[in-house]
């Protein structure tokens, strides 16, 4: 059974900074493609970076230079640096595994919330 489980959510000052983490218990996650979402209250879900196989990341335009995605295959583990957070960064985030032909997975979320 896949399980996604998300960590390092919680509440930040603007400009301030959050690490969050997803632990993959699941055979063959290196070859799955890994990325964050995000949704805000009222708000549908969207996406926000996501990382390949090979490691090439992209990135949503709001969050280019501010966020950073990153694996660790040894760990089945894929991580999201976030700095110079903002307000409108606020939002539950989920970690997703996708690969092709092959069903796609979620963790149940972690809260980041930025806020004075």
């Amino acid at each position: 059974q896949v399980q996604l489980v998300e960590s390092g959510g919680g509440s930040v000052q603007p400009g301030g900074s959050l690490r969050l983490s997803c632990a993959a218990s699941m055979s063959g996650f290196g070859v799955y493609t890994m990325g964050w979402y995000r949704q805000a209250p009222a708000k549908q879900r969207e996406w926000v970076a996501e990382i390949t196989s090979n490691g090439r990341s992209t990135y949503e335009d709001s969050v280019k230079g501010r966020f950073t995605i990153f694996r660790d295959n040894a760990k089945n583990t894929v991580y999201l640096r976030m700095n110079s957070l903002k307000p409108e960064d606020t939002a539950v985030y989920y970690c997703r595994a996708s690969r092709p032909y092959w069903p796609t997975y979620w963790g149940q979320g972690t809260q980041v919330t930025v806020s004075a």
